[in-house]
């Protein structure tokens, strides 16, 4: 059986954290640590029953948990737009922000409402479009920002000539793609924020190897059907092999966004055997997020993909 493993977590009463991703998977062990730790939990998801019983399920485990389960789809960004545009109007300054929704390799391509590949829209340009949108409630509220990518991050490389998709489609390598763009864009962010004085510290977390549903069935991503990688993760997981639990590998983005010695820029994952596992550590930047000019060109790229896709 897998260890079950704990982090200290800063006492959160009185702060708001927003949670991508939160109704199931590592997702929803993030938003449960930070209510456990007092934080007022936003979670915003794209099928709203699901949310609320995922709410329901942190409430029983945290009686008197604050969670506040808010529609949003990332895949598009009008509904990103809504989101954001509804926070403003209400006007909390957000402590925490957490970025960890995402699809994985559909079998074929397939496109956001707005006409981008899927894992480029909801793994990356929807979690941008809320981030800038929300600046000014981050920099209110001095915020930590936690991008959560991949040990995907680690492998193929960014397809600056197509990010889109629209040639070769390859879906392990258009999810690397997402999660390196997704990781550069929050490294600029940190330098931007030191810049200009923003007060936002912005850094990464990967949550290792765990079964969650990104490989499993899902009909309408075009997978009738688990993938034997999930089965095999799902496995080694009960025995507490190599790999984590969703509880354990939700850890790292905890610490990135809540512990004192987490650093803007920093990159955060678990420290077991070959970084798949444990409780999470400070580790050294994939090579393919080191690289500052990359960084601000993927600004500057996803600014002009969501600028001319953005309702008027």
């Amino acid at each position: 059986m897998p260890k079950t493993i704990d982090i200290p977590v800063p006492d959160l009463t009185g702060k708001l954290a927003l949670v991508t991703g939160a109704s199931d998977g590592v997702g929803i062990h993030i938003a449960a640590r930070l209510a456990r730790a007092g934080a007022e939990v936003i979670m915003p998801v794209r099928n709203k029953t699901k949310g609320d019983a995922a709410a329901d399920r942190i409430r029983e485990s945290t009686p008197g948990a604050l969670l506040d389960v808010r529609s949003a789809d990332l895949s598009s960004l009008a509904s990103v737009t809504e989101l954001a545009d509804e926070l403003l109007s209400e006007g909390r300054p957000i402590s925490i922000q957490i970025n960890n929704a995402g699809v994985m390799s559909p079998p074929t391509r397939q496109v956001s409402v707005d006409g981008f590949e899927l894992q480029l829209a909801t793994n990356h340009l929807g979690h941008i479009a809320l981030t800038t949108r929300l600046l000014p409630l981050l920099k209110a509220g001095n915020a930590h920002v936690t991008s959560q990518v991949s040990v995907a991050a680690n492998h193929n490389a960014v397809n600056w000539s197509d990010p889109n998709w629209e040639r070769d489609y390859d879906p392990m390598k258009a999810y690397s793609s997402s999660k390196i763009a997704f990781g550069l864009f929050a490294r600029e962010l940190d330098r931007r924020s030191e810049a200009e004085g923003w007060g936002i510290q912005s850094n990464l977390s990967h949550p290792g190897i765990t079964p969650t549903n990104l490989l499993a069935a899902q009909p309408q991503l075009g997978r009738p059907q688990d993938t034997a990688a999930v089965r095999f993760i799902r496995a080694m997981s009960r025995r507490g092999i190599l790999v984590g639990t969703p509880e354990s590998a939700s850890l790292s983005a905890v610490y990135a966004a809540t512990d004192p010695a987490a650093i803007g820029g920093g990159f955060y994952g678990p420290r077991g055997f070959q970084h798949l596992s444990g409780p999470p550590a400070e580790q050294p930047l994939y090579s393919r997020l080191q690289n500052a000019d990359d960084a601000r060109r993927m600004w500057q790229l996803s600014e002009t993909l969501i600028s001319a896709s953005l309702p008027v």
